[in-house]
């Protein structure tokens, strides 16, 4: 979609207009707080200066200097540096002057020679933009034109820019401050009004971009991830986040090209979903993934990027969902060594042991990926590519007939990964509506010869659909065979490759599935996307295969209560030729968790075939059983409402036990993209008094706001336009909307997960509860990641408190930057205050890297900173299923090594 932008833009295309229209910058915005700035005067500085953040972005630094008596940085903790002009430092800025007040007589000179020596000291430092400075002077009049400080600093070079900004409509000192602007190479504007703040405070962007306009340099302009309002609220949300490539458009009449006019921006959006579908998914293993980010270390694709979140039954935005780092997304990164490399542009690889989060967070995986990066050219963008160990090595490859496989490929069981590129029908109209299976139909059958396919990933569905077409006749049998009713106590059962190839089968009608989401798009962590392979997949393929890992819904959902829980159980098939081994699919069942009830008391009543049955069982009232998974939720237990809880919830004695002995380990997970509701913070015993006259000053301050605006609305030196009405209601109504904000914010939280040591298969104990003790029996269920859990009810063990797997917030010391180096590692110290809006640190150090800045070009910025048998499979021939599948791969295909970066 082309889009050309003059200076009418709307708001959600300001930031685009901008970051074509110039080059990066540092600004110091100097605004006055003496007394005469003191009413409606003081309202439009504020406005201004809210309005002059808002056209920053991530490549410029800023810094804000109020002057009266004295000169005072709003923000103490940034005292002589400048900052990255990121949304949550512009946020914290904007909160900061709202809460500004006038005194006093105002000290220009001093405020001008503080603003001069913060940009010639990072200057120097080879910090900030390295490309456009300029002074923001904001203010009701100058008494002089303070030349000896312009001499001093800015004279003869010019290299810092001074735009002038006369607050009211007195004109007494309008000539000073042109003279002012004029002789720093800058821009004078008065600001009357609210209303005129917007248009005004914009003409700088074109003064900034005179330079560029007069040498014709058509720079192209990236910018970072954004999110259409409009494709937000349709159906489209797939293409929710975009990119937008743009460049400057300048006039080129001779006699207009020594003024340096700037006519506009021309642009392109790109959907980063459609980009990063390039990336060879298939080609990545179960784990792999392919991510990018800016040269500002900020994340515009990424498998984990979470930008949207829950409120109520809505979802909306996150207000920093653009703006999250890679080093809170790859947060194993501790030494930040990937995310330096990628905002240098560098190209390379390294290593690191990391956990996953799988299932909302509930469970972990260990991997050690191996993260290949580059630049790509002529954009400020870095691609990352990520292998884990064991996976993307091999692919199997077979020699299959394109008969025998069509054949195959076309029974109504089978469908493929609706968002891999299998054959690219996104160019040519007339594919677009083509499904990916009928693309290669077409393809295969040379029907349509314009078709552009991956012949190698072809190979492999055709492979697989030979291999896996048996499955169809051996599922349809297995129905017949349980044609009574009481006996259809599986499903589904379902088999996925490698290669995005998905078949399933109906063991009951589809009108009484349990779980109607399951294999659809509704539920993304069952099927194949970009981004990931299902759930069940990832579980198995982490397991031995011919283990089975079982998943048990933790709750009902709540669109469809009274259904029946579900279990879905999954092992890997492999497949070794000489040597070399790749997990060609996963398959596995969705049963009822009443069958796997019924089963498991039915063993435990059989001590063995000889023996009869045993004394005791688990239905006894002398025993508690729990069948819990590897991260120790319960699958069974006598008591319904137990039933998919965290074990540590039900019983924290028996839970503590586990953990003391080794038999589970707790890891510590970080979510740093979480949303928390802020915490009232009462520093006395007299707050609740304070709060309703606090609350009572708030109204009043808006109702005065609401008849100033009135006043100015239908006075007759307030005669404004009818839309620049609009315009400033919306500034009063948006404010006070302000106080109004979503309950949940932007935080970081921790988390535990816990993990059965395999190592211990095996255990007893006794737990001593007061007077009494508590004895235990724990063994692990062969060929699965279940554990039966054996207790004894009857002694009281409440004095244990429960363990919880709840987020907690976690609270910062605040870093206070001292002294700024060239390069390498800021000093902080120590302080108790939660961390701020502005610096999120890492819990691992309180250290914040600073990388070397680029010093060639000005858009390649960098920022700184004795025992029962076990159910039976699922399925009797299961097992038996398993060989004949890897089997026939190994027969009919060949492991081939697979990607070389």
């Amino acid at each position: 979609m082309a889009i050309f932008w003059q200076l009418h833009w709307i708001l959600q295309d300001l930031s685009r207009y901008i970051q074509a229209a110039t080059s990066p910058k540092d600004i110091v915005i100097v605004v006055d707080t003496s007394g005469s700035m003191k009413g409606l005067r003081m309202t439009i500085a504020k406005h201004t200066i809210s309005t002059i953040l808002d056209t920053l972005g991530e490549n410029d630094f800023v810094n804000i200097i109020a002057y009266s008596d004295y000169i005072h940085y709003i923000e103490p903790c940034f005292k002589g540096i400048l900052v990255q002009a990121d949304r949550d430092n512009r946020e914290h800025f904007k909160q900061l002057v709202d809460e500004l007040m006038v005194k006093g007589v105002g000290v220009v000179n001093q405020a001008l020679t503080e603003a001069f020596q913060i940009l010639k000291q990072f200057q120097e430092a080879r910090q900030g933009s390295l490309c456009n400075q300029a002074i923001m002077l904001i203010t009701d009049g100058a008494v002089e034109d303070y030349e000896p400080v312009f001499e001093k600093y800015n004279w003869p070079d010019r290299k810092v820019r001074v735009f002038t900004y006369l607050i009211g409509r007195e004109v007494t000192f309008a000539d000073r401050m042109k003279w002012i602007a004029c002789n720093n190479k800058g821009y004078y504007t008065q600001i009357s009004t609210l209303a005129d703040a917007q248009e005004n405070v914009m003409e700088y962007l074109h003064v900034l971009s005179r330079p560029m306009v007069i040498n014709h340099d058509h720079d192209i302009t990236w910018t970072e991830a954004y999110m259409d309002s409009k494709l937000f609220t349709s159906q489209a949300q797939s293409l929710m986040l975009l990119t937008t490539v743009a460049m400057p458009v300048f006039s080129k009449k001779n006699e207009t090209r020594s003024h340096g006019i700037l006519l506009g921006v021309v642009g392109s959006d790109v959907a980063l979903r459609e980009l990063m579908k390039l990336a060879p998914r298939y080609k990545l293993g179960v784990h792999g993934y392919a991510f990018l980010n800016t040269n500002n270390g900020y994340i515009l694709s990424h498998p984990d990027l979470r930008p949207l979140y829950r409120d109520g039954k809505k979802l909306k935005p996150k207000p920093n969902y653009n703006s999250v780092d890679l080093s809170e997304v790859e947060w194993e990164d501790r030494a930040e060594t990937l995310r330096t490399a990628m905002i240098n542009g560098e190209t390379g690889s390294l290593s690191m042991d990391v956990k996953v989060p799988l299932d909302k967070g509930k469970r972990v995986l260990f991997l050690t990926n191996d993260y290949f990066f580059t630049d790509i050219s002529d954009t400020p963008f870095s691609l990352g590519v990520v292998l884990s160990r064991g996976h993307g090595e091999y692919i199997l490859l077979g020699n299959t007939t394109v008969e025998e496989g069509l054949h195959d490929l076309l029974h109504p069981d089978l469908t493929l990964a609706s968002d891999w590129i299998y054959c690219i029908t996104d160019i040519d109209p007339d594919h677009r509506k083509l499904s990916q299976l009928e693309a290669i139909v077409r393809f295969l059958t040379g029907e349509d010869p314009d078709l552009e396919c991956d012949e190698e990933l072809v190979r492999e569905v055709l492979l697989d659909a030979v291999v896996t077409a048996p499955m169809e006749a051996y599922w349809t049998a297995m129905t017949l065979n349980t044609s009574d009713e009481s006996e259809q106590v599986v499903d589904m059962a379902f088999l996925g490759t490698r290669a995005g190839l998905l078949r399933s089968s109906l063991f009951v009608g589809s009108e009484k599935v349990s779980d109607k989401k399951f294999l659809t798009p509704e539920d993304e962590a069952s099927i194949f996307t970009m981004d990931h392979f299902p759930l069940w997949y990832r579980q198995a393929a982490e397991h031995p295969a011919g283990s089975f890992v079982f998943n048990l819904q933790s709750a009902e959902a709540p669109e469809s209560p009274g259904q029946p829980m579900v279990v879905t159980a999954s092992t890997a098939v492999a497949v070794t030729v000489d040597k070399k081994t790749a997990i060609a699919a996963a398959v596995g069942v969705q049963m009822r968790l009443e069958f796997l009830q019924r089963t498991f008391w039915a063993a435990t009543r059989q001590c063995g075939t000889v023996e009869g049955p045993c004394p005791e069982s688990c239905q006894d009232s002398s025993l508690d059983c729990f069948v819990i998974d590897n991260n120790g939720f319960i699958l069974i237990s006598e008591r319904s409402q137990e039933m998919g809880r965290f074990l540590g919830e039900v019983d924290g004695a028996l839970m503590t036990q586990l953990l003391s002995m080794g038999v589970f380990s707790q890891v510590t997970m970080y979510d740093y993209q979480a949303m928390c509701k802020p915490s009232n913070h009462h520093h006395s015993a007299a707050r609740p008094l304070v709060s309703p006259i606090s609350a009572l000053l708030t109204a009043t301050r808006w109702l005065v706001n609401e008849l100033l605006l009135l006043l100015l609305e239908w006075s007759a030196w307030g005669s404004w336009r009818a839309d620049s009405k609009a315009e400033a209601k919306a500034v009063f109504h948006q404010s006070h909307k302000h106080k109004k904000q979503d309950m949940l914010q932007p935080c970081d939280t921790q988390y535990p997960v816990f993990v059965h040591q395999t190592a211990i298969q095996e255990t007893n104990g006794a737990i001593q509860c007061g007077a009494c003790q508590k004895i235990f029996v724990m063994q692990q269920i062969p060929s699965s990641n279940l554990l039966l859990l054996v207790t004894d009810p009857t002694c009281d063990c409440s004095i244990f408190p429960l363990i919880l797997q709840e987020a907690t917030e976690v609270k910062y010391i605040l870093p206070i930057l001292h002294d700024m180096p060239a390069e390498g590692t800021v000093e902080v110290k120590e302080m108790s205050l939660r961390g701020s809006d502005f610096e999120k640190p890492r819990p691992a150090s309180l250290t914040i890297s600073i990388p070397p800045s680029p010093t060639e070009h000005c858009d390649l910025f960098s920022s700184l900173p004795p025992h029962s048998d076990p159910p039976p499979p699922p399925l009797g021939t299961a097992s038996d299923l398993r060989s004949h599948l890897q089997d026939s791969w190994s027969h009919q295909g060949e492991v081939l090594p697979e990607l070389s970066l």
